[in-house]
Order: C-alpha cells, then structure tokens, then sequence
C-alpha cells in the first residue's frame, strides 16, 4: 500500500525527497548534531556499524526505524559503510538553522562509493583507488581508469582478453558500465569486482567525448594521444559523467588522460598475476613479492611500486635507464640516505594537491605541503648535484614552488588545528578585520579594564567594576555610597541591596562586538582560507609533476636499498633470445627460510636453438614449483629495473610471461580444476610469440593419468614445433613418460631436482640436473606430511607388490600387464607401430585454437579406442 505523505512529518518528506533522487544508495541524514538513517537504511546501516536501531513517530504516518550517529563521527563510521559495499550519500544541512524559521534547506554534498572516495580513512595508503569504467562494442571493450584521490587518468582498448589484463593489473574499487552490457560484462570478467551498471544516454552520441573536451577545455584530444581510442573516450567521459554525478565537481587535479601504451610494457595476464604472487595471493598470509620489494619512503613510491611490478617495461633503454640509477645509488650512500630522508617529509604529495584540487584540504594538510615543497628544494638540489644524467633530468624537472611556501608561511598558523571551525587558523597580519576582531575576542579582559579604569577616574568612583550576566549583559557597578557621582547619560538596568548596575552605549556597542566577534572571526577565517586553497590550486600541475618524480626517484632508491640488503645484482639486459641465470634464488621464499638456512640457488638456460624447453622432473616438495616462479620472477624484476637475486643474470628481452601454476578450482562458477587448467593453458597457446618465457606446473593433473600425459606431451610438441614462435618454456611434471620427448625433438633437455635416500629417509637437494627422474617419492612425503603410520606402512606394501610384479613376478595379474602395456605405449612414441602413426597424425592435424573442451575430451577419447585396439 502506498504511504500517504501528507500524514507524514515535513522533516520526512524531505528526507524523501531526497532518497528518491538516489535510489540505491544509503542516505546520511544530517539533523541538527547527528546523521540519521531511517527505514531499510537504519537496519542496514545499525548491523554493519553496530548502533542502536529505534523506532520514531513520523506523524500519523506510523513509526520508522532510526539509526544515528553524531557528526563528528563521520570519518569513523563512512569507511565502514563503504567497505561493507555500500553507496552512501550525505545529506547535509545548506543553512544556518538560526537564519530560518522553516525547515532548514538540505542537499547531498558528496555521494562516495567504493571507487569515488578522497577520505584517508577510506583509501589504502599504499595502492591506489581507481574506478574502472567499461564500454562494449562487438569484439572490443573500451575501459578508462580514475583514481580521484591522486587524479590518474588512463583510458585503452582492446579484447576481452587484454582488458581483463588491464583490470587484474590495476585491480579497480568499483566498475561501471551500461546496464545493457550486464550479459557481455559477466561473460568476460565474472563477478570478481565491485560493479555499478548505468543507465544508456551518457554512452550515446558525442556526450562522453564532448564531456572529456568541456573539462580539459581544449577543442581536440589529439594532444593527449587518445583521439583514435573511439571506444576508449567513451568509457573515458563516462567516467567523469559518473564522477560530477557523484556530486564532485572540482576536478581541477584531474589535468591530463593518458593512454595504457600496450606496446611499452611486458605481457602478464590475470593468471600469471596471481599465479606468481605479485600483488596479492589467494592463500590467506602469504607474502607477495610487493611485500619483499617494498621499503619506499612515500605512499606514491609504493603505489608507483605496483605499477611497475604488474607493467614491467619491454624496451631495453629505459630498463636500463632504472638499472643504470639504482647502480649509481647503491654506490653512493650518504646521497641516498640523504634523499630518503627528505622523500619521508613529503608525505603523500599526490593525494595532498588532489585534496586541494578538490577544495577539500584542511589546514594541517595545506600545512604539509608547504613542508613537502621546502623538501623538494633540499631534493632538486642533491639531484643537480649528482653524477647521473637520469638523476639530474629528475632534478631539473622538480619545482619547489617556492611563492607558493611562502604565499603559505605568511598566511597560515606554523601549527593550525585540523578543522576549521577551531579557530587560529590564518596569520596574525594578514588581515586588519580579522585582527581588530580577535583583539576584541580575546583581549577583552583588557579592554574592559580600561574602560573600568577610565570611568573610576572620570567619575571620582574608586570602587566602579565592569562585570557581565546573562540577562542584560555587561553593566557597570556602583556601590550606594558612590550613587549621586554616576553620569547622567548613563542607563540604569538592576537595584540590588548594596549596589547600582548601569549600562552606557559603549559598553552595549562593545558587547554587540565581543559577542558577534567569534562568529564573524570564523566566517573571515573561512573566507580567507578558502582564498588560500583557491590560489593554491593554480599549481595543481607543478606539483602532480613533483609528486609523480618523487614516486620514481623512491622506487629507484627503493631498488638500491633492497639490492644491497638482499645480495642482488644488476641483471644485463639485451636483445638475444637466450635467458642465462646463474645462481638464481626466489625473492620471496629466501626471505622466509628458517634462521641459519640457506636457499639452493639454481641456474636455468634457455634459448631458441638448442635448450627452448626443459621438462623438470622431480619428486613433491623437491622444489620445482618454487623454480618455475623464481625464473618468471628474476626475469619481472629485471624488466622492472631492479637487480635480482642471483649471481649474475643475462636476459634476452622477454615480451610476455604466461604460468599455469598450482590447482585452482572455480567451483563457483561451476568449473573444475581441469577445466580451469585448460582455460588457462589454451590462453598461453594462444597468446604466445617468439620472445615469449612460459612456466608449466603439472599440466594434465586434473584427469586421468593417460589423458594428462596426452595432453601434457602434446603441449610440448606443440610448443616445440611451432611454425613462427620457439617460447622458451619451463615445464615441471609428475609424468616421468614425457622425459622420452627429448629423443625425438632436439630442443628439449630433460633436468630433474635432486633428492638423496638415506635408508628410508629422503633428503631433498633442490638442486636442479640434467637428465630425467624416476621416481615420484610420494610415500615419503606423506610421511612427511603426518600421514598415519598404518597408511604409509600399507602404501608401501602395495608399492613393493606393484614394482615385484612389474619386474617379472610370477603372479602379474591381466590388469596389470594392460596397464603396463599402456605405460609402455605412452612412453614410447617411437613410431613405427602403424597405431601410433595413427594417433601422431590425429594430433597434428588438430587445430588448438578452435578446438571446443568437448570436442577435445571427444578427440582423446577417439585415441584411446585406438589404442585398446
């Protein structure tokens, strides 16, 4: 039944009136001291934040629920809401409620979400907070990422494929897109993040692109490099459309849209991201590498940090530009101790102007950066100072801004308060009001004396004081005796027992003056304050060009710091097609080995003539695992510009880094670890190039022993044969069979990670041979792993039955030998059998890139029939 509103009370219909205009979001109330919700937002918003749910009378309307808390809780309770997934928006008042008679005017002031968030208690410091905005077109996908807390703008296109790249690389907060596109959009990228769907117009005709032109107030984009990207400004302009939407407007630190130059940067896609543990791991307190290669000085060096770790470079000159700064300042110690220093008094410069920009800085912040900017001065000249032409191109860049540091010395308190409303916020001598006002304020007492001494004097009444009450006021008072001396013009206010009280006209002006001061000391304050960011915000571009400097030279400085504490070199970079790693370590297992022990470093060669792929065999725990993503992750670093762990290191440059690592089912999504395994396999057969470095974990594990080594051995042909594309490759398996490859194809080497038996004990080297391993050791691990003695026990009995048997023993049993004979027919692939010619033709003449799940399962099926005979 509908509600009648004109029952209602008038604060309720306001509040109305307002959730009506957003619909979906969790309305703040702002009443008197507190933010109230009502109805289904007070029960949300009383289980997320754990406040008391009342009920209260709404007129003849019945009773709704209420849930409040007081204003200046704000900062604590909004990061909760918007962290539990919720859109919230504030509603505040627009009036004073002394200057109304009615209800107060009110309106939303800020609508935050999870991707539209500037609140420091929201925001992470040390990662970014971007929006991602998505548009479909057939085959191609527009996306733009914003960050509005530091004023990053980025905007590319392409297939689905390479914008579920980008979304894993810069991993948004919030995704909008058109609500028609709800079907393509889960097709693409499932439900992993946060989404918001939009209705159609503002994707429609040249709106996002004349929205993008209005803002940045030029006739074109070309000089952004971006007026190609068709679909790319539409998501772009979309992005700002939702941005003003949200009730912010000055986008002023929003200066520049840059486009993700894929060209610039090495290939990882989704699965390599998480496989390799760069950012973020689904196994709950795993250490990343960002763990291990983070001890930056600033919140934009770490957020840059990660940038760099998801994009490394794939152009030899600047790769070796970094290395070539991170060499220079590991030899240079008080120069780099000096410039950390100094980056530690920046702050979070990035953020800090975009607060500015935003019009929403306090004092305490406009007051750090006046202290970044004195840093900057101490930065720029160490940098000009320095012998490295990158470091000195650095220095030059920097602007100190130095009118602005002292547009800010000479306006603001040295130690303002953080709110406003607390007073002594601008300079004494900055305005002649604002300190007639406060003499008046706070120098009462004194002026007040004055006038007491003077009328004493004037009127012969040596006991005359000047006091105040609440009544009527300040008044002078005279004692009985004193009675025919008081003046004529003054006014008599209160009889008392003892004494007269009077007031004059001066002391009624002086009253009206010292009461209204404080009032009109902070509308001044507030006035000229919002002067000072105003003027401030005309160097918006300076200092996001600063801020983005500093971020580089702290990663840089980064970089040397950890090389020296971790024992890593500088990798050589080149053109070739070879990988050469001597002494390589994992960056991250190193870091968490038990104190004492040291890691087994190995060295891994790979190049396109005579060692494209090494199949690893080994048993469990031997370490293959921990080699395959130590390769990937010297070969990121070095790319990144950073020294690496090992004893030297030279790398052909590396285009693209494909894994399939480890099990990871995705039942939600109704797919098993197998099918998850050949997504993610077909996506590296798919993708790969000349230049490419591929890491195999246990291809085919998810099905049946035959199937796997089916599939696992006709991946390696495929990788070895490929027509344009010789991807060096690492492929560690269980399957002992696929050690035969190497006979037939002369650029796989087959290498295993040793493991010694003492007794019944095995001892695992980790040291990676050449040649092929035997045996699996499972036994041995389970043991290991605390499985019951009875159960180890009882395997080993049927493992010693088994080998007995297959050894010759009097007693093989019809289904062994078949099992046998088909060991034997895996392994070999010699092939003069007209059976395997057979399946060898079979195999080749698949076409990978077309062939279905189904219609593979089908094919292998097909082989085994053939087989059976």
């Amino acid at each position: 039944m509908a509600k009648d509103h004109t029952k209602e009370t008038p604060l309720m219909q306001q509040y109305n009136q307002v959730k009506a205009k957003y619909p979906g979001a969790l309305l703040l109330f702002r009443v008197g001291d507190f933010y109230e919700t009502f109805g289904e937002d007070a029960i949300k918003a009383s289980g997320i934040l754990g406040i008391v749910l009342t009920r209260r009378a709404n007129g003849a309307a019945t009773h709704i629920e209420l849930a409040g808390f007081p204003h200046h809780s704000l900062e604590t309770y909004l990061p909760k809401l918007v962290r539990a997934g919720q859109r919230v928006a504030i509603c505040d008042q627009l009036e004073d409620p002394k200057t109304t008679k009615t209800i107060v005017k009110r309106g939303v002031t800020e609508l935050v979400t999870p991707g539209v968030a500037i609140s420091d208690n929201i925001l992470h410091q040390k990662s970014n907070n971007y929006l991602a905005s998505l548009f479909f077109d057939k085959n191609t996908i527009g996306v733009a990422f914003i960050d509005i807390s530091t004023g990053e703008f980025l905007t590319a296109q392409g297939n689905a494929e390479y914008i579920d790249k980008l979304l894993q690389g810069f991993n948004p907060s919030e995704v909008i897109y058109p609500k028609s596109s709800h079907r393509d959009y889960i097709d693409a990228f499932g439900d992993r993040y946060y989404t918001y769907k939009l209705d159609e117009w503002p994707y429609s005709g040249d709106y996002a692109e004349e929205t993008l032109l209005k803002h940045f107030g030029v006739k074109s984009l070309k000089g952004f490099g971006i007026e190609r990207l068709a679909l790319g400004i539409t998501a772009a302009g979309v992005a700002l459309h939702y941005l003003n939407e949200t009730e912010h407007r000055n986008l002023q630190h929003i200066s520049a849209i840059s486009r993700i130059e894929e060209g610039r940067y090495l290939w990882l896609d989704r699965y390599s991201v998480r496989n390799l543990e760069l950012v973020g791991s689904s196994n709950e307190n795993a250490i990343t590498l960002v763990d291990v290669l983070d001890q930056t000085c600033s919140p934009m060096g770490a957020r840059l940090l990660r940038r760099w770790i998801v994009m490394p470079l794939k152009e030899i000159k600047p790769i070796n530009d970094r290395l070539g700064v991170v060499e220079y300042l590991i030899g240079e110690e008080h120069l780099r101790e000096e410039l950390q220093n100094n980056i530690r008094q920046i702050g979070d410069l990035e953020r800090l102007i975009s607060k500015i920009g935003l019009q929403r800085a306090n004092p305490r912040e406009v007051c750090q950066l006046k202290k970044a900017l004195k840093a900057i001065e101490l930065i720029k000249q160490q940098c000009l100072e320095a012998k490295s032409e990158p470091l000195r191109a650095i220095g030059e860049q920097l602007n100190p801004c130095t009118s602005i540091s002292e547009k800010i010395e000479k306006e603001l308190n040295p130690e303002p308060p953080v709110m406003l409303v607390k007073g002594s916020v601008i300079n004494t001598g900055v305005n002649e009001e604002l300190d007639r006002l406060r003499k008046i304020a706070f120098g009462g007492k004194g002026y007040l004396l004055e006038i007491q001494k003077r009328e004493a004097e004037q009127t012969g009444i040596p006991s005359l004081k000047v006091a105040f009450n609440n009544v009527f006021g300040y008044y002078l008072e005279v004692t009985h005796a004193h009675r025919d001396k008081v003046p004529s013009d003054w006014i008599r206010k209160q009889t008392l027992v003892n004494a007269e009280r009077y007031i004059t006209p001066e002391l009624k002006e002086y009253e009206e003056q010292i009461l209204g001061a404080e009032e009109k000391i902070l509308a001044l304050e507030t006035q000229l304050y919002n002067d000072l960011l105003y003027s401030l915000a005309e160097y918006i571009r300076p200092i996001q060009l600063n801020a983005q400097l500093i971020a580089r030279l702290d990663v840089l400085l980064n970089f040397a710091t950890i090389s020296i504490k971790n024992y890593y070199v500088k990798p050589e970079i080149n053109d070739s097609r070879i990988i050469d790693i001597k002494g390589g370590r994992h960056p991250v297992i190193e870091k968490n080995l038990p104190p004492g022990e040291e890691y087994i470093t190995n060295d891994v060669y790979l190049d396109s003539e005579s060692q494209q792929i090494i199949i690893i065999t080994g048993p469990n725990m031997a370490g293959k695992s921990a080699l395959l993503r130590q390769t990937g992750l010297i070969v990121l670093m070095a790319q990144m510009g950073c020294f690496v762990p090992a004893k030297s290191v030279s790398i052909g440059l590396v285009d693209k880094i494909f894994t399939r690592v480890g099990a990871s089912d995705n039942l939600s999504a109704g797919e098993s670890t197998f099918m998850v395994e050949m997504n993610e396999t077909a996506s590296i057969l798919n993708n790969l190039s000349d230049r490419s470095l591929i890491l195999l974990d246990e291809i085919g594990r998810g099905t049946s022993t035959y199937d796997g080594i089916s599939i696992a051995w006709s991946i390696a042909e495929f990788l070895h044969n490929h027509p344009t594309a010789r991807a060096k490759t690492l492929f560690a398996t269980h399957y002992h069979e696929l050690n035969e490859l190497s006979n037939s194809h002369p650029r796989i080497k087959n290498f295993n990670v040793t493991v010694k038996e003492v007794g019944h004990q095995v001892i695992f080297l980790r040291k990676l041979v050449p040649g092929g391993s035997e045996h699996s050791f499972g036994i041995h691990v389970a043991r290991l792993a605390g499985m019951p003695h009875k159960v180890v026990a009882r395997a080993n009995d049927i493992l010693k039955k088994l080998e007995a048997e297959r050894t010759g023993g009097e007693h093989i049993k019809e289904s062994i030998r078949k099992v046998q004979k088909q060991a034997v027919q895996m392994q070999m692939f010699s092939i003069d059998d007209p059976v395997l010619v057979k399946i060898r033709d079979t195999l080749n003449n698949l076409d990978v890139n077309t062939l279905t799940p189904v219609e593979a399962l089908m094919k292998l099926d097909e082989i085994q029939r053939v087989i059976k005979g």
